[in-house]
């Protein structure tokens, strides 16, 4: 089994490299971002809360990250395995984590604050469905318009210059420190997010020490990295 929680900074590429990972070794990517948006888009009550959080630029609490992160680990659908992508932002939600689950490796993305604005600025989000896009790696075939669904491509409403600042000045204070916990238990491996897609997954693979699978009905048995 393999668990493992991916960090970043945004626009380092991690959601693209769990999804990548998901493919391969048949592991359940939970994004704490997909199911806020989820609940945004089904106009639920902590939906309402959260988009009024991220319209000021401000963090979701503690509280309500860890009860979301509980009650989907709970589901147990993860036969082998889970990354865990946005998740955990503070040391408090950290030590909740560590307290309650065991995970095999942290995969750190690492790429410059210029890198960041350049893909997040370029981010489009379809209004209808909620697929990503990015204008530089990952184009619509028609501009401004939902390949799946034909919804319009719209930008979030914190994909700003100033709203990005923040939310990089939020990660160093008090994402950052997060690692640190981690590298006590020897849990940390750090990629280079700034070169190409298949570069960068293919490091997080070989640092972890996984084999892809032979074929599709093929379960990778790669030994993950050891705390």
């Amino acid at each position: 089994m393999h668990k493992y929680v991916i960090m970043g900074a945004q626009g380092c590429g991690k959601g693209t490299q769990a999804k990548l990972l998901k493919e391969e070794f048949d592991i359940v990517h939970i994004s704490v971002g997909d199911i806020f948006r989820w609940h945004i888009q089904s106009h639920t009550k902590l939906g309402a809360r959260i988009k009024r959080l991220i319209a000021d630029g401000q963090m979701v609490s503690d509280e309500t990250v860890e009860q979301i992160i509980r009650e989907r680990l709970d589901q147990h659908d993860w036969n082998f395995g889970f990354i865990l992508d946005g998740f955990p932002r503070t040391k408090i939600q950290a030590e909740f984590f560590l307290e309650s689950y065991d995970i095999d490796a942290v995969i750190h993305i690492v790429v410059p604050d210029e890198v960041v604005f350049e893909r997040v600025l370029a981010r489009r989000l379809c209004s209808q469905c909620g697929l990503d896009y990015n204008l530089i790696h990952h184009r619509p075939a028609v501009a401004d318009k939902c390949d799946v669904c034909g919804g319009k491509l719209v930008i979030r409403s914190d994909d700003n210059e100033e709203g990005l600042r923040q939310r990089l000045r939020d990660y160093r204070t008090q994402t950052e420190p997060v690692l640190d916990i981690f590298a006590r238990k020897e849990l940390v491996i750090q990629t280079d997010g700034s070169h190409d897609i298949a570069t960068v997954q293919k490091d997080i693979q070989t640092q972890l020490g996984l084999r892809k699978t032979v074929d599709k009905g093929t379960k990778s048995k790669g030994a993950s990295k050891k705390g």
